[in-house]
């Protein structure tokens, strides 16, 4: 059964019927319900995207209307992957509406949905001309940096307004948008026609538009990944430089590869085509947004150039690619809405976002992305993260933790560890594998979350159109695959409070998490890109270079001493704070069991004395193979498409 969720604001709401089924409609009590009918007319959107050293987006809208009387005009609010009410309404300035005339009409707020605006449209006017600015954030600490001078990033809709009284599949509009000289753009939008530094492009629904975004830029350089009729993939690059666009071509057989990977793994494609956007940028902030025949993604400098160094990251692009099939072709019931006032419900997170994780990492380590070894030291810090930093299971399940995009989208947490976060992400990545070693142990290796994926992702090859699913779904289409009481099963996952984290899949898979007194690759590559030190399995903390500390496990050593994020650590026995010091201080402890480490900490401007009783030495996390247990794991990750001679 489709879960709804009644948001009361005020004392109205009010029900839209969609197939059968009911969804929250607007909450103003002065906002029309969306109706699944034709808008009478097209938008025309001009974006003026020039103005980068203010990085000001300024939008020209020209809106039909038909009637006289009252028009309610919406700025995107509740956004597709996002899965919360995030559209920056407080970044939309200057807001004027004129007639067709030019006779300019007052427009009122509504007093209920701050993203509505009401306008009283006079007999015979036929259109109502806006004009407004997005201004996108200067500086990271009032969100992401969409402009720089080198490159830029075009969400539409943060640039634009909607009518209110239809779903967005039945609005069309024409958009345009006018960039800095010379610039180079990609989009997923199609039917695109220059003028000049103005690029126009063929009327498409509002929804298309909302998810085809736009990156332009100075250096730009374009890749065929897979040049299929039946879907072509490309991998659009922005850069700072020109020289951090140049990938070699084993890298980009690698980028090929995730394509290939996952197509042989859904068995079908559902986007007509597909266009990575990738910018490469210390300037530009990092995304990874996905889009049914596209995705927002990234990184920072050195991802090509710095190869060996910034291997971390790598299972970004084949994450947002899973998400064509899962996500954003098969999506949770709740996650779809007929326009973007009404909210939405993210009840099914844990299989949108956790089992695009898990298939991410998958795919990042068939495709040669990362290597086994490296996709076990990944998998290893998750575990370790999720089994011992996680005490707020105790109080708040995995389940609840989907509700985390509307509670906390943006803000940092103090104690993420107790408060918990988007959990459903990675910890997701576990009540996967956990799915898909037990297919494969009931039916004896025959078949594997391969076959569900297949099954459920790649039904009704070549369709666009989205395909909704509840928990139920879900539930028989596993029992297709291998009978099981796949509904206890899900539930316990989601609804337990542990102790520890779903660990049983690793240990089915062949695998079990250890801990040693050397950091994996993988955990060195954290602490070199972050400048940090990761103690958080012997102490509970991670320091950055200067002794600041970020991240305290809850009622971890470090926490019950009295250490809070925030503060500093000045001093190790006595001696100015150095990693290698605090490092040697535990090598110590551990040899003398009765000798304490004294940390001297700063807070604000207070200074006093911690002593740390552990004797345990220095952790971090490994995976150790079970002996004589079969190694799933390996089998889960292994290729499915022949290796190059070179890779073998």
């Amino acid at each position: 059964m489709r879960q709804t969720r009644n948001r009361l604001c005020g004392a109205l709401a009010a029900l839209l019927l969609w197939g059968g089924q009911a969804h929250p409609a607007a909450v103003g009590a002065q906002i029309p319900a969306p109706r699944d009918v034709p808008y009478p007319g097209v938008i025309q959107l001009h974006v003026d995207a020039t103005d980068i050293d203010r990085r000001v987006f300024r939008v020209k809208e020209t809106l039909p209307v038909t009637a006289p009387g009252r028009t309610t005009l919406l700025y995107p609010k509740w956004l597709p992957g996002n899965h919360s009410a995030t559209g920056p309404i407080d970044k939309l300035a200057g807001l004027i509406v004129r007639s067709d005339a030019g006779e300019r009409l007052e427009w009122q707020r509504d007093a209920v949905e701050m993203h509505a605006f009401h306008v009283d449209v006079p007999a015979g006017v036929k259109q109502l001309h806006l004009e407004f600015e997005f201004l996108t954030p200067t500086d990271t600490s009032q969100w992401r940096v969409v402009m720089t001078p080198d490159l830029l990033g075009l969400q539409w809709e943060k640039a634009l307004m909607y009518p209110a009284g239809f779903y967005a599949r039945q609005v069309p509009v024409t958009a345009a948008v006018e960039l800095p000289a010379g610039w180079q753009f990609a989009s997923a939008l199609r039917g695109a026609q220059r003028t000049g530094d103005t690029v126009r492009f063929a009327t498409v629904p509002l929804e298309t538009l909302v998810d085809s975004p736009l990156f332009a830029g100075t250096h730009y350089r374009r890749v065929d990944l897979d040049n299929s009729a039946q879907g072509p993939v490309r991998l659009n690059m922005f850069a700072d430089t020109q020289e951090e666009l140049r990938a070699t071509d084993a890298q980009l057989d690698l980028h090929r590869r995730v394509v290939g990977e996952a197509v042989a793994l859904f068995g079908a494609r559902h986007f007509r085509e597909y266009d990575f956007l990738l910018a490469i940028s210390d300037h530009f902030s990092g995304i990874g947004l996905e889009h049914h025949e596209s995705s927002e993604n990234g990184v920072g400098l050195g991802y090509f150039t710095d190869w060996a160094s910034k291997g971390n990251g790598r299972d970004l692009l084949p994450h947002e690619l899973v998400h064509s099939w899962n996500g954003k072709f098969r999506r949770p019931a709740d996650l779809w809405t007929p326009s973007y006032e009404v909210p939405m419900g993210p009840s099914l997170l844990w299989v949108y976002e956790g089992m695009t994780e898990y298939l991410g990492v998958v795919l990042t380590s068939r495709s040669g992305l990362w290597s086994p070894g490296e996709t076990r030291d990944i998998l290893a810090r998750y575990a370790a993260n999720y089994d011992l930093g996680r005490a707020g299971r105790r109080w708040r399940n995995l389940q609840d933790t989907t509700q985390q995009p509307i509670v906390n989208y943006r803000g940092r947490q103090s104690y993420e560890s107790w408060q918990r976060g988007k959990d459903y992400y990675t910890e997701g990545i576990f009540v996967w594998l956990d799915v898909d070693t037990k297919i494969r142990e009931l039916t004896r290796g025959r078949r594997s979350l391969d076959d569900f994926a297949r099954v459920f992702c790649g039904v009704e090859d070549g369709r666009i159109e989205p395909l909704t699913y509840t928990f139920e779904d879900v539930v028989a289409t596993l029992n297709s695959v291998a009978p099981h009481d796949w509904a206890r099963m899900l539930r316990a996952r989601l609804d337990g409070h542990g102790p520890g984290a779903p660990l049983a899949g690793l240990e089915r898979g062949g695998w079990r998490m250890v801990f040693k007194d050397e950091p994996s690759p993988s955990v060195k590559e954290g602490d070199a890109v972050e400048g940090t030190q990761d103690f958080l399995y012997s102490l509970g903390v991670n320091l950055g270079k200067d002794g600041k500390v970020g991240e305290v496990f809850w009622d971890s050593v470090a926490f019950k001493a009295g250490v809070a994020p925030g503060m500093t650590v000045v001093a190790v026995n006595g001696k100015a704070y150095t990693h290698g010091r605090l490092k040697d201080a535990l090598k110590a402890a551990r040899a003398e069991p009765g000798l304490r480490t004294e940390l001297l900490m700063r807070s604000a401007d207070t200074f006093r004395t911690v002593s740390l009783d552990y004797h345990g030495g220095l952790r971090y996390p490994h995976l150790e193979r079970i002996e004589k247990a079969p190694d799933l794991l390996s089998s889960i990750l292994a290729p499915r498409l022949p290796v190059p001679a070179a890779r073998k």
